[in-house]
């Protein structure tokens, strides 16, 4: 484990440093670059790429430092271009301001030597209210968003933003969204972030758009609520076995991933429940399959009744997953992780060939 009390100046300058220009991200048809002289891990521009999926992993724990071990030895052994954090940051009440030492305990210090752009969503434990995981306060995420000006790794130049590589023809597309102000378990009391409010309506807006004007032959669309899920959480529109309500029971996850997601984007990744699952592509879906990564730093166990096909699934166990991607298929290798001796273990390989657009 490295030792935490690492200098930030060093940690943030991005150990190991690049001597390329800023990357720029997409998002909302606009352009950002990282400021305060903080050089970014460039993002890639060639059609194949090594992807790595991580999840609610922000725990600081051994248990996360014992998957970032596993995964940066995979990503030595076989290298990587990008990686994805789906939520749950910074546990477990989220950062408290852009200069949080938990940034660097529990995202910079774990995944050093990870040196590439970690395209970033929100929690519902980034955006804690009144109690710990509420999602209850959004804005608190601004920290995570300002947090893209300071970090070398860090990529949320937005709450919800888009990657197209390369950039030039893309092969692949990543579309990175904000659900925690729809399934927090708490009313939300700014008008902002109300289930139909200005946010959510710019939102689904942009999604949908931006999902039509793809040329991406592979689209993934990223966030931190599944839609379809065998975990204890369940699936949106009943999430914790609640159907009623406006937030806790992520209905309108639900109908935002129906009417913008399925059918429009090959893949959707998701973490939130803190295991490991490849569900299949059923028709009800469209051809959109749900991919469940949330075993970075927790475990926790399966539905007493589970309603979804699988391909492959594992609970009560760390873990974490590499996307191979190139314009003829979508690699995805699933690894579990031993928190005790940070050996990893190839646990399941599946393989897409077909897309939307064939």
């Amino acid at each position: 484990m490295r030792d935490q009390g690492i200098s930030r100046r060093a940690m943030l300058a991005g150990v190991g440093g690049v001597g390329t220009a800023a990357a720029f991200g997409a998002f909302g048809g606009q352009a950002v670059a990282a400021e305060n002289g903080v050089t970014k891990f460039p993002v890639p521009d060639k059609p194949e790429l090594k992807v790595l999926l991580t999840g609610d992993a922000g725990t600081g724990t051994r248990e996360q430092y014992a998957v970032a071990a596993a995964a940066r030895k995979l990503c030595r052994d076989r290298g990587v271009d990008l990686a994805v954090g789906l939520g749950d940051n910074i546990y477990e009440n989220g950062p408290e301001d852009v200069m949080d030492d938990e940034f660097i305990s529990k995202f910079e210090a774990p995944n050093e030597g990870i040196d590439v752009p970690w395209l970033m969503v929100l929690g519902n434990h980034d955006t804690s209210g009144i109690f710990p995981g509420s999602g209850g306060r959004p804005t608190r995420g601004d920290h995570e968003v300002e947090y893209h000006q300071h970090s070398a790794r860090w990529y949320m130049p937005s709450r919800y933003y888009s990657v197209a590589i390369p950039q030039k023809d893309p092969v692949v597309e990543f579309f990175g969204i904000d659900t925690t102000p729809l399934s927090s378990y708490v009313l939300q009391t700014d008008p902002e972030y109300h289930w139909d409010g200005p946010f959510a309506r710019r939102q689904r807006d942009w999604l949908a758009e931006s999902l039509a004007a793809s040329r991406a032959r592979w689209k993934f669309v990223f966030a931190h609520h599944p839609l379809r899920n065998n975990g204890t959480h369940g699936n949106a529109g009943n999430y914790e076995g609640i159907s009623c309500g406006d937030y806790m029971s992520g209905k309108h996850v639900k109908k935002l991933y129906e009417e913008v997601v399925c059918g429009k984007a090959e893949f959707l990744l998701a973490g939130h429940d803190h295991t490991l699952q490849i569900l299949d592509t059923a028709d009800e879906y469209r051809g959109t399959q749900q991919i469940v990564c949330g075993a970075a730093g927790k475990k926790k166990g399966k539905s007493a009744t589970p309603e979804n096909k699988a391909f492959w699934e594992a609970y009560d166990t760390l873990g974490f997953m590499m996307l191979s991607i190139d314009a003829g298929r979508v690699v995805t290798d699933a690894y579990t992780v031993d928190a005790d001796t940070s050996a990893y273990t190839h646990a399941y390989r599946h393989v897409r060939t077909d897309s939307l657009t064939d």
